[in-house]
């Protein structure tokens, strides 16, 4: 097991019990790390629950819009006043509404939105949240970090390929994703790293609005070479981005999807 023991870590985007924040969280704790986590107002309650069923310190918590960069000072602060600098940052922060991300509701007659009327508003605020918050909570936690500090982003593959019912929001993932390798280049003389990791469809509550999602999960299970994965397998990953395994690699995409990425066609039960 990774010794965490004396890190700390701030976490942006637990949503439930089935989020893959939420599993990374789970795995930083069980290593000995210190875990704060940020939530919204219609997540707190669980959120706490969660952190105290577990063994979590729930004072290592705060109500962050990561859209305000007050809320997010208020929280870095916090966790550094309590624990010291910070050494692990993860962004799990991701939002699109069914207009940006074209897709019908289950059980709708209604065709899914078009991609050529992506709302302009809408999308925007999307990014800001999906996107774009991985730089405005890099530059508020830049100060505070540790020495040899980590952070993680969760993109997908919807960022590289076309995924009906994703859409927008695949947008947004191709920009997290540069977003991502400038910032793994500016904080080159900080030696802050800045990695993401590509997850295969996990049965999460974000994911649950994606167009055809059980489609695609059956889809994954004989296409990728290792099947689906779960939310832990990520967990497992992140690991490896937050410890000193990983002092030596910053601007990476990590692919933890079974090796659905390298397949060029679906592949069905009979022919696996």
């Amino acid at each position: 097991m990774i010794d965490n023991s004396n890190k700390v870590a701030a976490i942006f985007g637990v949503r439930n019990e089935a989020s893959i924040a939420w599993a990374i969280a789970i795995k930083l704790h069980q290593s000995g790390c210190k875990v704060a986590l940020s939530y919204v107002a219609d997540t707190k309650n669980e959120l706490l629950y969660l952190m105290e069923q577990n063994g979590m310190d729930s004072t290592l918590s705060a109500e962050v819009d990561v859209r305000d960069e007050s809320q997010i000072t208020d929280f870095i602060k916090l966790v550094n006043a309590k624990c010291g600098p910070i050494d692990y940052v993860l962004h799990a922060v991701a939002f699109g509404t069914q207009s940006v991300m074209c897709y019908s509701l289950p059980g709708s007659n209604e065709p899914p939105p078009s991609y050529l009327d992506i709302p302009f508003e809408d999308l925007m605020d999307s990014f800001n949240i999906s996107a774009y918050s991985l730089l405005r909570i890099c530059r508020v936690t830049a100060p505070y970090f540790a020495k040899n500090a980590s952070v993680l982003t969760l993109t997908y593959n919807a960022s590289q390929r076309v995924f009906p019912g994703y859409a927008g929001m695949a947008i947004n993932k191709a920009a997290l994703e540069n977003i991502m390798i400038y910032l793994a280049s500016h904080f080159r003389e900080n030696g802050v790293r800045i990695n993401a990791i590509s997850a295969g469809l996990v049965m999460t509550t974000s994911s649950g609005g994606i167009f055809g999602v059980r489609r695609l999960r059956k889809m994954g299970k004989f296409t990728a070479p290792l099947g689906n994965i779960v939310a832990s397998d990520v967990g497992d990953a992140a690991l490896f981005y937050f410890s000193d395994l990983s002092k030596k690699v910053t601007g990476n995409i990590h692919y933890v999807d079974g090796g659905f990425n390298i397949m060029g066609l679906g592949v069905d039960g009979e022919s696996n």
